[in-house]
């Protein structure tokens, strides 16, 4: 029985070959130890409890199924040395008068007194101290937004003045966005457990660092560099890549833009474009798109696979015919940073850059 032997050899030969093609090698595992003493070499030697901050910047990437390699652990570490040089809740010079400012300024837009706002900071707060006693002796944003939590929840006119509004936006060793942070929050699960608030969470090590990492590292982008992350990383996901498109509509159009990474204006309507989108619409007619098309695939530049619209792809072959050259598909957004905080005239690009070079410094071996 020749054709039967043949058959059963030709079946087990195709099982065979299905299995080795449908299976895909996994990737060896990942020894915790090894992964946190690999963090520990590129953090500072004189950072302390270095152990910890390894501990919990391997807890970050494996919670978020991103690998502990060199390039995302420096990249994590240089932010944090950036925004706080590695501290967990940083001192802000001035801060007391920050926010005094910030208070008068909301006093002011409510119409409210400032005799009367200066009479419920005289009030006790809960810790025992009076709200004024506490403001003149804020230190760190933690001191401040808790001041503030404490304020909206038990003055009476607390709620009037801020509602749910703590002036206090970034916080944690990578000063990190709280709103973001909450919003990640709801999306994917906490790998701690939460007793308090996100907001309280943000202001930890762990907390800080998972969702700074989060912020980070935790989308796809279309970049060949991390440099366009970090400048992600202060402007909002995909401004690096939305610059470059502004680019593009720049030389396609002849209109000058600005580069900041904001393709639409929230909240305006189909007849109430942006500069953006009327310098795109001046191309109409070379696109083969109309207003609403034009405006569904710029509002994909939120979210990723921007760059696989119709609209990306014919602006850049109109730019680029123009300029007989390749364009750039990422660039640093052109913005000015704007907080009490920053008494300097510093920019996107800047912040970009000087993370970047920590970033390469530690690659290389140098915390």
């Amino acid at each position: 029985m020749i054709l039967p032997t043949i058959a059963r050899i030709l079946a087990a030969a195709a099982a065979i070959a299905l299995v080795s093609c449908s299976s895909t090698p996994r990737p060896p595992a990942i020894d915790p130890d090894v992964a946190r003493a690999g963090i520990v070499r590129h953090l500072p030697p004189k950072l302390d409890n270095r152990e910890a901050w390894a501990a919990d910047i391997f807890m970050a990437l494996e919670s978020l199924g991103l690998p502990p390699t060199d390039a995302n652990t420096c990249a994590v570490i240089a932010v944090a040395q950036q925004e706080s040089t590695l501290r967990v809740n940083p001192t802000v010079p001035g801060m007391p008068a920050i926010a005094r400012k910030e208070i008068e300024t909301r006093a002011a837009s409510h119409h409210i007194p400032m005799l009367l706002v200066n009479t419920a900071l005289s009030l006790s707060s809960p810790n025992g101290k009076t709200y004024s006693t506490r403001l003149s002796e804020a230190k760190t944003e933690k001191d401040l937004s808790d001041l503030f939590e404490d304020f909206i929840g038990m003055v009476p006119m607390g709620k009037r003045l801020f509602g749910d509004l703590n002036p206090v936006h970034t916080a944690g060793p990578m000063q990190v966005g709280i709103e973001y942070a909450e919003q990640h929050a709801k999306e994917k699960r906490y790998p701690y457990p939460l007793t308090g608030s996100v907001r309280d969470e943000v202001f930890t090590r762990r907390g800080g660092l998972y969702f700074g990492t989060a912020h980070l590292l935790d989308y796809r982008a279309p970049y060949s560099e991390m440099l366009f992350r970090f400048a992600d990383y202060n402007a909002g996901h995909y401004a690096s890549r939305n610059a470059a498109f502004q680019n593009a509509v720049s030389v396609a159009s002849r209109t000058s833009l600005a580069l900041d990474g904001d393709l639409l204006i929230e909240g305006r309507s189909l007849s109430e474009p942006g500069k953006t989108e009327q310098a795109v619409r001046k191309l109409r007619p070379r696109l083969d798109l109309d207003d609403r098309e034009i405006r569904e695939d710029l509002e994909q530049g939120r979210r990723e696979g921007f760059e696989k619209t119709r609209l990306h792809a014919r602006v850049f072959e109109l730019a680029e015919q123009k300029k007989a050259q390749p364009l750039p598909r990422a660039m640093l957004p052109k913005i000015r940073l704007q907080s009490p905080k920053i008494t300097r005239n510093l920019t996107t690009e800047w912040f970009a850059k000087r993370v970047n070079d920590r970033y390469q410094r530690c690659l290389a071996g140098k915390p």
